[in-house]
C-alpha cells in the first residue's frame, strides 16, 4: 500500500492496535479530532482516562525535523511553561512508526480556545510568549523551515504555477514576486529563532488557570514576529497592541522595528496556504473542503487579499 493510501485509509482498528501495541488500554471508543494536516483522534481508555493519538501525513516531516519539534517542546516543559509533551513510547522516543507513517501520543489536555482576550489575558499570553521565545533563542533549528521567503515564498510560488486562474495569473505572479523579493530584503535585519510557527488563537487554550499554546507542528525558525502578529491578529484598530508588547518586554527585549515585519508575513502567509491546498489535493477530502479552490472568484479573493496587505509596506 502506497503512504498516501496507507495515511487516508487509516481505520479504527489499526488506530486502536496501535495504542495497544504501545502500552494503552484503550476501550474501543474514539473521537477523530478537526485536523486537515494529520490525523488525530481522541482515544478513551480503560482507567476512565484519555489520550490523544496524531498520526502525521507522510513524507512531510523526516523524524529528524520530528524530534527538533519534540526536543523544543521538552525544553519549554523543562523550564516551567505549560505544554503538552507526548508521551515517551516503548522505543524510548515520543515519534513512533507504523509502516511508513510516524505517530505520537499525547495525554489529554482539557483547555477552551478564548473567545476574546481581555486586557489581563492578553498579559498573560505575552508573557507565556515571550518565555517561549526565551527557549526558542537557546539553540536553532537545523532540520525544520526556515521563513526566509524560499521555504515560504518562492517554493510556494512554484507549486501554484499551474493552480491560479489565468484571467489572473500574471497579476498574482507578479505581486506575490515583489512581497518575496521585499519580505527577503527587509527580514534580513531581524535574527531568527525557533518560534511556534502556527500561533493563531485556534491554538491558544485556557484551562481556567493559565494560557498554553498547542500544535508545534508548524515550528521554524523565523523573526519572532511571526507569533506576535498571529496572536495579534483580530486587532484590528491595535488597541491590544501595546498592552501586549508592554508585557512581552517584562520578560524579553523587542525590537520593535519588527512590526514592519506583519503584513509582509500575513501576505506569505496567504500565499503559503494555497500552496497548501495545491499539495494536498490529491487528498479526498480536500476537494471537499475547499470547493471554491479552483473557481476565479477564490483567485480574485486571493489577489484582492494581497494587494490590500501590499498598501501597508
Amino acid at each position: 500500500m502506497k503512504q498516501s493510501e496507507q495515511f487516508y485509509q487509516l481505520s479504527p482498528d489499526q488506530i486502536l492496535q496501535i495504542a495497544e501495541e504501545e502500552g494503552f488500554e484503550p476501550t474501543g471508543r474514539f473521537l477523530q479530532l478537526n485536523s486537515y494536516e494529520n490525523r488525530v483522534y481522541m482515544i478513551f481508555l480503560e482507567n476512565g482516562e484519555a489520550i490523544v493519538g496524531k498520526f502525521y501525513r507522510p513524507q512531510r516531516w523526516n523524524i529528524t525535523a520530528l524530534n527538533e519539534e519534540h526536543l523544543f517542546m521538552d525544553q519549554l516543559k523543562a523550564e516551567g511553561l505549560p505544554v503538552v509533551n507526548a508521551f515517551d513510547l516503548k522505543n524510548g522516543d515520543k515519534i513512533g512508526k507504523w509502516g511508513e507513517m510516524f505517530y505520537c501520543f499525547y495525554p489529554r489536555h482539557r483547555g477552551k480556545m478564548p473567545d476574546e482576550l481581555l486586557i489581563d489575558d492578553v498579559k498573560k499570553v505575552a508573557r507565556t510568549l515571550a518565555r517561549l521565545h526565551n527557549v526558542g533563542e537557546q539553540q536553532d533549528f537545523f532540520h525544520r523551515p526556515q521563513l526566509d521567503g524560499q521555504d515560504y515564498g518562492w517554493d510556494d510560488l512554484d507549486i501554484l504555477q499551474n493552480w491560479i486562474d489565468p484571467s489572473i495569473e500574471k497579476d498574482y505572479l507578479d505581486l506575490a514576486t515583489r512581497i518575496i523579493n521585499q519580505y527577503i530584503d527587509v527580514s534580513q535585519d531581524f535574527e531568527f529563532q525557533r518560534v511556534h510557527g502556527d500561533c493563531h488563537r485556534g491554538n491558544l487554550l485556557n484551562n481556567g488557570e493559565e494560557f498554553f499554546f498547542v500544535d508545534f507542528d508548524d515550528s521554524l525558525m523565523a523573526p519572532v514576529a511571526q507569533d506576535l502578529w498571529m496572536i495579534l491578529m483580530g486587532d484590528e484598530d491595535g488597541s491590544l497592541q501595546d498592552t501586549f508588547l508592554k508585557a512581552y518586554q517584562e520578560l524579553r527585549s523587542f525590537d520593535r522595528k519588527q512590526l514592519v515585519l506583519f503584513p509582509y508575513l500575513q501576505a506569505l502567509r496567504v500565499i503559503h496556504y494555497s500552496a497548501w491546498i495545491a499539495k494536498r489535493w490529491k487528498d479526498p477530502s480536500f476537494p471537499q473542503l475547499f470547493p471554491q479552490f479552483r473557481s476565479y472568484n477564490y483567485w480574485a479573493g486571493e489577489l484582492d487579499a494581497l494587494r490590500s496587505l501590499s498598501l501597508q509596506f
